[in-house]
């Protein structure tokens, strides 16, 4: 790097931005800028970044950032020599016309190099390319990083002059570009670039701030004008604050990364307070009050040590006053209408039991080729009672029927039409208001889980069925209709509801089968569908696939186990750690290869090759000894098998390498005598039948 190297400053003054977009903006501006800088031999890969975004300004600080880049050498192919040079040897008109466009002359003819391109020969021309000065790659860079930034929704906006209009996410008014304490001459958004910025609305101590070189810029931010520009460092000043003030109150703040980035991107140095409202409030589920709160307000509830919601509650403010107490009385007067709203929608819902909400869904419409909510709710119940069959109990299935018919009758209410994140979890109030049982309020509570991933499973048995029935419902729904998922496209989340019956069948219901579990579902909607059984069972092995790969097993071990479409999901961990076990072992590549060689020999065959074996035709001694070694071995590798040991059975399998080994070096498989052909394939259907039970050995074969 040039020995004139000095850190860069770049900033882009603006009104403030969208706050839900403010990281993803500020993170996206620097990366771009740091990328092309680097890409044009003006910063290095020592080169350190820091980006900066507040509510009204995007940033980048960046070290050791040279004035020139360096010139570099650049071989560029002219054309082939057939065409560049006659038979005299002399250039061609197309040659000197290349040349011409290039800016050279006909001298530079005899500075061409000839050198193999392929089969053929070409010319080549030996150039220095002058690196880019700063100026330069700095606007490039610019350009780039506002053509690139992930702006959510572009302004229009007229410049100063009247005429000009720009497109960007927030009007700019203010560009700043220093190397060092040098201003760079640079242009962007109608504006060019200075050395000066502003500080806080409220608390700057200067209306504008000269900035004396990119290495004052963050202090002098922060002092002259009360401004925190760094997101991560102002997100963290939030972060103790929060805790200290909970702290003090003995309480915690509730846990939300969204609403951190949120309120961060809100204030410029922020200052969190505590407030309250009143506890009578506290008889609404708090659910919906931390909810109102942290939608509508960006507070941040307090909770006690039991999880438990209190009348306590932070503000992060922009302003520091010397008396906050109008800043905290605000507030605590402005939540007041929101917690009043939530306890009046509570009061009105209760006075309406669920089970009298459930004939207004029949005027809801779910999509227009299945029906409404109604009809849906009556497919969920049929598949509910369906599942509890296979599961078995009259009860179960009793209580199931009930939690479906009830599960969507709170999409009705006022809270849910208010707030439709609390959909379920209000259906559980309310369910235990009107007198249900707790096994079914749960249930109807629990129904959407797990509704991300990493989420809780539903609590109960009832709980577990009826939400199998809600996303087997949706998927065989969607499948049956065609509305498939395509590329990042999945307006229906089907594929959240595969990982989420995947989940619900490994980890609790692992002894239901996959397709036993799809054709129990189908009958549900009649004429309404095409049996869509095989491409949803491909969809959810898909989606089981990637979730196995993503918890550490390589995709050669989940190829091998799901090969065969195992249809107890809650097999399939263990099946794959038997695999990894497996492929331990000395043993392994052997029989791997072994195995894939014989399931070659028999797809080859001509006839169809049944898993019998007539002693009487074993003729060669590695063919006697395989078939003995395998009666020997099969009985106890299939009881450990069905005792779901499926490491031990692969281990016991493991001892069939030396006779395996023998038979393929000892024995011709397509003997001339079809009887002996027959009987070697059945001996080796035999073998592969009972090598794969716990997984396709032949995928691990390198």
């Amino acid at each position: 790097m040039s020995a004139i190297s000095k850190n860069l400053l770049i900033e882009l003054f603006v009104e403030e931005l969208p706050p839900k977009a403010l990281k993803k903006l500020g993170d996206a501006f620097a990366q771009v800028l740091v990328e092309s800088l680097k890409a044009q031999g003006l910063a290095s890969a020592a080169s350190v970044a820091t980006s900066y975004a507040s509510p009204r300004r995007l940033g980048l600080h960046l070290t050791d950032v040279a004035a020139k880049a360096a010139d570099r050498a650049l071989l560029q192919k002219l054309m082939p020599v057939t065409v560049a040079l006659d038979k005299e040897g002399q250039a061609t008109p197309a040659l000197l016309k290349k040349l011409v466009a290039m800016g050279f002359d006909a001298s530079a003819v005899a500075q061409l190099k000839r050198a193999p391109d392929g089969k053929a020969e070409a010319l080549f021309l030996d150039t220095v390319v002058a690196g880019a000065t700063l100026a330069e790659g700095v606007q490039k860079a610019l350009d780039e990083s506002l053509a690139k930034l992930p702006i959510p929704k572009v302004m229009t906006y007229q410049l100063a002059d009247g005429w000009s209009d720009v497109k960007f996410v927030r009007p700019a008014h203010g560009l700043l570009a220093l190397h060092g304490s040098e201003l760079l001459p640079i242009q962007a958004l109608g504006l060019t670039a200075g050395r000066e910025t502003r500080g806080h609305r409220f608390e700057a101590q200067v209306a504008c701030i000269t900035v004396e070189s990119a290495d004052s810029y963050a202090a002098q931010l922060r002092e002259q004008g009360a401004v925190i520009a760094g997101f991560a460092e102002r997100r963290a000043d939030i972060v103790r604050q929060l805790d200290a003030a909970a702290a003090k109150l003995g309480l915690k703040p509730i846990e939300d990364e969204a609403l951190l980035d949120e309120v961060t991107a809100l204030v410029e140095r922020p200052n969190v307070l505590s407030c309250q409202f009143e506890p009578e409030f506290l008889a609404v589920p708090q659910e919906c009050l931390i909810l109102t709160m942290k939608a509508n307000q960006k507070y941040f509830p307090l909770l006690d040590s039991a999880g438990k919601l209190t009348h306590h509650f932070l503000v992060v403010s922009n302003v520091s006053p010397a008396d906050a107490s109008a800043v905290t009385g605000g507030n605590e007067r402005v939540v007041r209408p929101r917690l009043s709203d939530a306890k009046f929608f509570f009061d009105q819902d209760r006075k309406k039991s669920l089970a009298d909400r459930v004939a207004g869904l029949a005027k809801v419409v779910y999509h227009g080729k299945l029906g409404t909510q109604g009809d849906r709710v009556e497919r969920v119940r049929a598949i509910a009672k369906a599942i509890a069959a296979l599961l078995g109990g009259a009860e179960l299935a009793a209580e199931a029927d009930q939690a479906a018919l009830l599960a969507k009758a709170d999409l009705l209410t006022d809270m849910v039409g208010e707030f439709p994140e609390l959909q379920g979890i209000m259906g559980g109030y309310y369910a235990r208001h009107d007198g249900l049982s707790e096994a079914v309020a749960l249930a109807v509570e629990d129904h959407y889980k797990p509704r991300f991933a990493g989420d809780a499973l539903p609590r109960n048995e009832v709980g577990l069925v009826v939400a199998m029935a809600d996303k087997l419902e949706t998927l065989v729904g969607m499948f049956g209709i065609g509305q498939l998922p395509t590329g990042d496209k999945d307006p229906f989340a089907l594929r959240r509801h595969a990982l989420g019956l995947v989940r619900m069948l490994s980890e609790r219901a692992g002894t239901l089968s996959l397709d036993a579990l799809i054709a129990a579902a189908v009958p549900a909607f009649g004429a309404l569908i095409q049996n869509p059984s095989v491409a949803l069972s491909e969809f959810i092995f898909d989606r089981l696939s990637g979730a196995l790969r993503e918890q550490g097993f390589s995709a050669q071990e989940v190829d091998a186990v799901l090969a065969l479409r195992p249809q107890r999901l809650g097999d399939v961990a263990q099946r794959l750690t038997a695999v990894r076990a497996f492929a331990a072992l000395p043993e392994a590549a052997s029989l791997a290869a072994a195995n894939k060689r014989i399931g070659n020999i028999l797809k080859k065959s001509e006839e169809p090759v049944h898993a019998t074996i007539d002693e009487a035709l074993l003729q060669e001694p590695a063919e006697q000894h395989l078939a003995t070694a395998l009666k020997n071995v099969q009985p106890m590798a299939d009881a450990l098998f069905a005792r779901g040991e499926f490491a031990a059975s692969l281990r016991e399998l493991a001892s069939l390498k030396g006779p395996v080994d023998a038979f393929f070096d000892g024995v011709m498989v397509n003997a001339e005598d079809a009887a002996l052909r027959a009987n070697r394939l059945g001996l080796l259907k035999s073998l592969h039948e009972a090598m794969n039970r716990v997984a396709d050995l032949a995928r691990l074969a390198s």
